[in-house]
């Protein structure tokens, strides 16, 4: 309670002159009867009173640390200052007065003239993955530099892959996040337009009902849960700058998301659909490049893991991902049968039940087989 103390003398400075009169814990008034045994908060009842005499009845509300959606600090972050912005928006509601941050020596922290949040980072030097992937794309051709770095992007993923967590909550959450996040399976479905040519809503409800009755093949998998990036694709790889005596496979890493917590086929599959997404975008003779990198990503993934059961377990991450890159929102200059070509890749891998490493391969021969008539 010395904490809450802290925090609550730090609050009264707020009111000028105001000193903490009482601080009464807010139990549910349903928990001694057993029936509620949970809450998401812990709030307390503060009186102060003020240098004239003047009471003001305040609730302090934190949060508990919860698999509700509530198990990060973000997430705690995120439903209060959703509380502070809703608060005024709901007739009769009471008012909410302050939203903000408790530092760890107890003071209070005011997040209420905020605007949007910011984050601050280095600046990695070098170029994006993507560029080294379009050069190939255009060349119809992969050089021994590129399957290096094929090789750099494999084996830095099984290191961090490689420590199992034992969290079943946030398996979970991860495997939730796949479907339902906004900016997972159901939000990049919600943003798609309803009049996109080949892919009618029906299809896309498809995809959606096929990797929901999938979660509950991946629930019971915690066993699986790893430290992952959350977002590995070519746009948050920059290879560094080459110097005398480096072979051009160093790289830095931005923009972790999700939590970074989850399954590896996550960040497997977040790289490695840019591969058939960009041949297909490029044309001509793009895969000729680009599977060999598919390829060789693979395979030295699974040799040096020894993680075959990612094959199985990767359709809805693949589906989800494929989405991504064939959305319009995202790459609305993506030609109709290139944008098909990316969906029946998703189709492909949930019909089959795994995703199959010659996939691509058949998937874009059907394709240049119709495009050519």
């Amino acid at each position: 309670m010395t904490s809450v103390q802290e925090a609550l003398r730090s609050l009264a400075t707020q009111f000028p002159g105001s000193v903490v009169e009482s601080i009464d814990p807010l139990g549910d008034s349903k928990g001694a009867t057993g029936e509620k045994a949970l809450g998401y908060g812990e709030p307390v009842k503060v009186v102060l009173r003020d240098p004239v005499g003047a009471r003001r009845v305040l609730v302090f509300h934190t949060q508990n640390h919860n698999e509700f959606g509530h198990d990060r600090r973000a997430d705690r972050v995120e439903s209060a200052v959703l509380a502070y912005d809703a608060f005024a928006t709901v007739p009769r509601h009471v008012r909410a007065l302050d939203v903000g941050l408790v530092d760890r020596d107890g003071r209070l922290h005011s997040m209420r003239e905020g605007g949007e949040p910011y984050l601050v980072t280095e600046w990695a030097e070098g170029t994006l993955y993507v560029e080294d992937l379009r050069r190939v794309a255009a060349e119809g051709t992969a050089r021994h530099g590129d399957l290096a770095r094929c090789d750099a992007l494999a084996r830095y993923l099984v290191q961090l892959h490689a420590g199992k967590l034992d969290d079943r909550v946030a398996w979970r959450r991860a495997v939730r996040d796949l479907v339902g996040h906004g900016e997972g399976l159901f939000g990049i479905v919600d943003a798609w337009p309803d009049d996109v040519p080949g892919v009618p809503a029906t299809r896309l409800r498809a995809i959606e009902e096929r990797c929901l009755a999938f979660r509950w093949k991946l629930r019971p998998l915690h066993r699986r849960l790893a430290r992952t990036h959350g977002d590995f694709h070519p746009f948050n790889v920059v290879f560094r700058p080459v110097r005398p005596g480096e072979d051009g496979t160093n790289f830095a890493v931005l923009d972790s998301s999700r939590g970074s917590r989850g399954d590896p086929a996550d960040d497997l599959t977040a790289l490695s659909v840019n591969f058939p997404f960009l041949a297909v975008a490029a044309g001509g003779n793009a895969w000729a490049g680009l599977g060999p990198l598919w390829h060789r990503f693979w395979e030295r993934y699974l040799a040096l893991s020894g993680d075959r059961d990612v094959l199985e377990v990767a359709p809805p991450f693949w589906a989800w991902r494929s989405l991504v890159v064939a959305s319009p929102r995202f790459y609305p200059k993506l030609a109709p049968a290139a944008r098909e070509t990316l969906v029946s890749l998703a189709e492909a891998a949930l019909e089959a039940g795994r995703l199959e490493l010659d996939l691509p391969d058949r998937i874009l021969a059907s394709s240049a087989r119709r495009a050519a008539g």
